[in-house]
C-alpha cells in the first residue's frame, strides 16, 4: 500500500462512512439495484420477464465479481458493459434482460444522484451536530466581554458568545441551502440514450403511458418523488454545480471559523485542543501550533475551488452530452464531499476541546478599554457641570500621551490615571472604575445570543437522536 499514491482525503481526513458512500462497492451495488428495479418495472408493465430472473438478480446484488468485470473492461473498454457482462455471468437466467432498453447513464447517473443524496444527508446531520455544539459554546460565553476586531484592530467590545454566533449563523445558512438541495433533488430516471425514451417506447409497442409509468416506478423505488422532466444522455451537469456550490459554502464557513481561531490563538485568547504528547514544532519545542484549524482551512481552500470546475463541465456539455465529464466527475464530486466531510469532522473536534483563556481576554480588554471609555467619561463629566469642548481637548491630549507611552516605550496604558489626576475631571474621578466596567460596552450581546440560539431550537429538535457527539479525526 506504500508503493502507490493514495488519496489523503480517504487515508487521513474524511470519515469511513463518507468514503464508503463513494466506494466502488457502493456504486456497483447501486447499479445492480437499478437493474433490478428496471426489470421489476418492466415485468409489472407487461414485458416477458420472470420472477425467477428477478430473484436471481436479487440473490447477487452484493457479491460483485469485480475480477470478471475488470478483465472484461480490458476487452470492451466500457465499464458499464463490463459490469452488465459480469452480472450476467452470475445470473445466467437473467442475462438476456439485464439493462433492457437502458443506456449506461441509466445506472451511472441515477447511482451518482442517489449517492449524492445520501452524502448530503450525512453532511446535514454533521452540520447540525456542529451547530448544536457551537450554540452551547455561545451560550456558555454569552456575556464574556472581548475586544471586537474590525480591520484586525481593537474595536467596540463584543462577547465571546456573540462572536461565536457569527460562525453559527454562517452554518445556519449552509443548513438552509443543503436542505433546499435535498428537498429538490431528482433522479435522471428512465430516459434512454438521448433522453427521448425511444427504446422504451419500442419495448412497450408505442404505449406512452407505460413508458411514463416505468420512469415513475423506478424513481419512487429509490425514495425520490420526481425525475428530470427532460434530459440529454445525462442529467444536467448544472446539478453538480449546485451541489459543489453548497459544499463550497460549508468550506467557507469552516474557513472563517478556523481562521478566526488561528488569529485568536496567536493572541493567546482562545486555543484549539492540544494533546499532552502533541508536538508543535520539530525545532521549537515550546510551540502550540493550531494544526487542526490550519488543516481545516487547508482542506476548505481546496473545496472552495471546485465549483469553478463543475461550472466548466456544465457549460461544455455539447448538445445531448460529451464524455469529457466522466473522468473529471469521478475525481471532483467524491473529493468535494469528502473534503466537506473532513471540514465538519475537524470543526467538531476543535469545538469539543476549545479552550477560552478568560484572564488573557480580560487583560486585552482592560488595555484598550480606556480609549473606548473616553466618550462615556466625557459625557458624564459634562452632566456634572464640565465644559464639553475643554474636556474633549484634555482627553485628546491625554490619549495621545498614553498612546505614545504604549507604542514608543512599551509601557502600560495609563490614560485613566492621567484623567483621574486631572483636576478638570474631579467630578467623576471616584466613578471612573464603574465607567470602565466592560459590561457597559457590550450592548445587547448576551441577549442576542440567547434570542438567536432559541430561534435554532426547531432545527435541533428535528434532528434529536441523530446528532453526532464524537468526531472521528484520524490524525
Amino acid at each position: 500500500m506504500y508503493e502507490e499514491y493514495s488519496n489523503p482525503l480517504t487515508t487521513r481526513y474524511a470519515s469511513k462512512e463518507m468514503s464508503a458512500l463513494f466506494s466502488e462497492q457502493k456504486r456497483i451495488v447501486l447499479f445492480r439495484r437499478l437493474w433490478v428495479a428496471l426489470a421489476e418495472g418492466e415485468k409489472k408493465l407487461g414485458l416477458p420477464i420472470t420472477d425467477a430472473q428477478i430473484e436471481e438478480m436479487i440473490a447477487h446484488l452484493d457479491d460483485i465479481n469485480f475480477d470478471v468485470a475488470k478483465e472484461r473492461e480490458k476487452v470492451v473498454r466500457h465499464d458499464v458493459m463490463a459490469h452488465v457482462y459480469a452480472y450476467g455471468q452470475q445470473c445466467p437466467k437473467a442475462a438476456p434482460i439485464i439493462h433492457l432498453g437502458a443506456t449506461s447513464c441509466y445506472v451511472t447517473d441515477n447511482a451518482d444522484l442517489i449517492i449524492y443524496h445520501e452524502a448530503l444527508e450525512l453532511l446535514r446531520i454533521k452540520l447540525v451536530s456542529v451547530m448544536k455544539k457551537l450554540s452551547e459554546f455561545a451560550i456558555r460565553y454569552k456575556d464574556l466581554p472581548t475586544l471586537g476586531l474590525t480591520h484586525l484592530q481593537p474595536a467596540q467590545p463584543v462577547t465571546v458568545g456573540k462572536r461565536a454566533c457569527l460562525w453559527l449563523q454562517d452554518l445556519e445558512m449552509d443548513y438552509e441551502n443543503i436542505s433546499f438541495l435535498l428537498e429538490n433533488m431528482k433522479l435522471r430516471g428512465v430516459k434512454g440514450t438521448t433522453g427521448t425514451q425511444a427504446s422504451f417506447l419500442e419495448l412497450f409497442d408505442g404505449d406512452h403511458e407505460k413508458v411514463k409509468a416505468l420512469d415513475t416506478f423506478v424513481v419512487k423505488k429509490f425514495g425520490f418523488s420526481h425525475s428530470y422532466a427532460v434530459s440529454g444522455q445525462t442529467y444536467t451537469r448544472k446539478t453538480d454545480y449546485s451541489i459543489t456550490s453548497v459544499l463550497s459554502m460549508i468550506a467557507q464557513s469552516g474557513y472563517k471559523f478556523g481562521n478566526d481561531i488561528r488569529l485568536l490563538q496567536s493572541k493567546k485568547e482562545i486555543e484549539e485542543p492540544f494533546e499532552k504528547t502533541q508536538i508543535g514544532s520539530s525545532a521549537m519545542a515550546y510551540k502550540r501550533n493550531p494544526m487542526r484549524t490550519e488543516r481545516l482551512c487547508s482542506i476548505a481552500r481546496y473545496v472552495m475551488t471546485l465549483p469553478e470546475n463543475t461550472a466548466m463541465t456544465a457549460a461544455t456539455q455539447w448538445a445531448e452530452r460529451t464524455l469529457d465529464d466522466s473522468a473529471n466527475r469521478r475525481i471532483v464530486m467524491g473529493q468535494a464531499f469528502m473534503g466537506a466531510d473532513a471540514i465538519l469532522e475537524l470543526y467538531m473536534n476543535v469545538l469539543d476541546g476549545l479552550v477560552v483563556y478568560e484572564k488573557v481576554i480580560q487583560k486585552h480588554v482592560e488595555e484598550e478599554l480606556p480609549f473606548m471609555a473616553t466618550e462615556n467619561i466625557l459625557m458624564e463629566a459634562v452632566k456634572r457641570g464640565g465644559n464639553r469642548q475643554e474636556l474633549h481637548e484634555k482627553i485628546r491630549v491625554h490619549s495621545m500621551a498614553a498612546g505614545m507611552r504604549v507604542k514608543m516605550e512599551g509601557k502600560n496604558n495609563d490614560l485613566i490615571d492621567r484623567i483621574r489626576n486631572d483636576e478638570a475631571f474631579s467630578a467623576v474621578k471616584d466613578d471612573l472604575d464603574a465607567l470602565l466596567d466592560p459590561q457597559k460596552f457590550i450592548g445587547r450581546s448576551a441577549e442576542q445570543v440567547l434570542e438567536y440560539v432559541e430561534s435554532l431550537q426547531p432545527i435541533f429538535r428535528r434532528f434529536a437522536g441523530k446528532l453526532i457527539e464524537d468526531n472521528c479525526i484520524k490524525v
